[in-house]
C-alpha cells in the first residue's frame, strides 16, 4: 500500500468515528505499527486535518473538515483514467478535450506514487468504430442543459422529413456510435428524443422554460423506466 492510500485510510477510519479511537486500534485496523501511525498523524495535521488527541488519549477527527478533493485511492484513480479515457474517445470534441485536460491538471497535483499509478493505468477505453460527424453546436446544448433555456430546432426524422419546433433540451447521452438529445417538445406536447446527427439547426433562445430540468428529468425517468425504483 502506498503512503497516499495509507494516509486516505487513516482520514476515512477517523471520519467513521464521532469519539477517540485509541492509537493502537487504529494502527492494528490499517496494518502499520504505532510509530508509524503517530507519523502519518502528524503528517495529516500539518496538511490542514484538524486531528485532535495525543499518545494514549485517542485520536478524533473534528467535525466540518472535508477530505482534500485530489487524494484519491488507486481504485479511485483508475476509475477517473478509464471515464476520462471514454469520454475522450466517445463524446463530441469539446468534451473530448475537457477531458484530456481534466487528467493533466488532475495529474499535475497529485503525489508522485499515486501520479505514477496515473501515468501507467492499464485500463483501456475502445475508439469509437465509426466516429460521428459532427453537425451541431454541441457546446450550445450543453449550455441550454445547464441554464435551462428553450431552443429552437430544424430536425429531420427518419423518414428525411423536416420539422421545426420549440424544445426544453434536459439531457445528452452519449453511445458509442448515437448521440441523443433528450427534450420536452412542445410542438408534441411530450418527450422526444433527437439524434445530434439529424439535427439540421439548433438556436438557443433567451426564455428559460419554465420547469427545472430535475423535474423534468424525474418525470422522464417515470416514464421511460416505469418499473425502475425511484432515485
Amino acid at each position: 500500500m502506498s503512503r497516499s492510500q495509507r494516509l486516505l485510510d487513516l482520514l476515512q477510519l477517523l471520519r467513521n468515528h464521532r469519539f477517540p479511537v485509541p492509537g493502537a486500534q487504529l494502527a492494528a485496523t490499517l496494518g502499520i505499527s504505532l510509530r508509524t501511525l503517530y507519523r502519518d498523524i502528524a503528517t495529516l495535521q500539518q496538511q490542514g486535518a484538524d486531528i485532535a488527541g495525543e499518545p494514549g488519549m485517542g485520536y478524533v477527527l473534528k467535525p466540518g473538515f472535508t477530505l482534500p478533493p485530489l487524494m484519491f485511492s488507486e481504485e479511485e484513480i483508475e476509475a477517473l483514467v478509464l471515464g476520462s479515457r471514454w469520454v475522450a474517445s466517445r463524446t463530441d470534441t469539446g468534451l473530448s478535450l475537457s477531458a484530456k485536460s481534466a487528467l493533466s491538471k488532475i495529474a499535475a497535483v497529485l503525489p508522485e506514487d499515486l501520479r505514477h499509478s496515473l501515468d501507467s493505468n492499464g485500463l483501456m477505453a475502445a475508439p469509437s468504430a465509426s466516429p460521428l460527424a459532427e453537425s451541431v453546436d454541441f457546446v450550445a446544448i450543453r449550455r441550454a442543459i445547464r441554464h435551462e433555456l428553450t431552443a429552437t430546432l430544424t430536425y429531420r426524422d427518419g423518414k428525411d422529413q423536416s420539422s421545426r419546433r420549440v424544445i426544453w433540451p434536459f439531457l445528452l447521452g452519449y453511445f458509442d456510435n448515437l448521440h441523443i438529445l433528450g427534450a420536452w417538445c412542445e410542438l408534441r406536447g411530450d418527450f422526444r428524443h433527437f439524434r445530434t446527427d439529424r439535427i439540421i439547426s439548433l438556436e438557443l433562445n433567451a426564455t428559460r422554460y419554465p420547469r427545472r430540468r430535475s423535474a423534468l428529468i424525474k418525470q422522464w425517468r417515470e416514464q421511460q423506466f416505469p418499473d425502475r425504483p425511484a432515485q
